[in-house]
């Protein structure tokens, strides 16, 4: 893993340069009548790498990190729908792996990353939440009844769907499966000089797990 402190100070960078960018396009691309551009899987994986030292695997197919981890990510800041994380498990796909909870067997994290406005402060804002798919048993009990339901057709869908708590102060997420309380990892509002850190909890790499809600 890393420094603590040298992670912290390159969290702040990057999530400033993300916003700055933001910020910057946003009157042109309201003038062209055009979504305002970014990368939001792109930006949610380089910070991840950056909280927890996990590189990716140098633009190759596959895993979003190296050690077979992945991240899902949503962003709110002028979002026309409403973003949830998608395909958080796997489905409808021709890995070996879908369809099943093999998946999670191989998949040391889930990290969730959400991009949003405080409802308190009205400061933009970033989440950071992670599930250990191996080790977190009632994280899998929701999605091994997920892959039941959808066996026995009860559930039509491959997307399964998480719903993030958008512009709440809450760490739930829903799902017809399951309403969860996952562990946070990070939490940053950007006030009039850019990003703070207000929540930085790496212990649950170790020993976060989710709750039922």
């Amino acid at each position: 893993m890393v420094n603590e402190d040298d992670a912290k100070k390159k969290i702040v960078d990057l999530l400033n340069i993300h916003y700055d960018t933001f910020v910057a396009t946003r009157p042109y691309a309201n003038e062209a009548l055009q979504p305002v551009p970014m990368d939001t899987r792109a930006w949610s994986q380089i910070l991840v790498s950056t909280i927890t030292g996990i590189k990716g695997i140098a633009r190759k197919k596959g895993a979003d990190f190296a050690d077979g981890s992945d991240v899902k990510a949503a962003n709110v800041w002028d979002a026309i729908d409403t973003p949830r994380f998608n395909g958080v498990i796997k489905a409808g796909t021709k890995a070996k792996s879908a369809g099943s909870m093999d998946s999670l067997n191989a998949m040391p994290y889930l990290f969730f990353v959400l991009w949003d406005t405080s409802p308190t402060t009205k400061r933009p804002r970033c989440r950071v939440w992670v599930v250990r798919p191996i080790k977190d048993k009632v994280f899998r009990g929701m999605c091994s009844d997920w892959y039941v339901n959808r066996k026995n057709g009860k559930i039509k869908s491959t997307n399964f769907q998480l719903h993030p708590p958008r512009n709440k102060d809450s760490n739930v997420f829903t799902n017809r499966c399951g309403n969860l309380q996952y562990p946070l990892l990070l939490s940053a509002e950007h006030d009039k000089s850019g990003f703070v850190i207000l929540t930085y909890d790496t212990k649950v790499l170790k020993n976060g797990a989710c709750a039922s809600a």
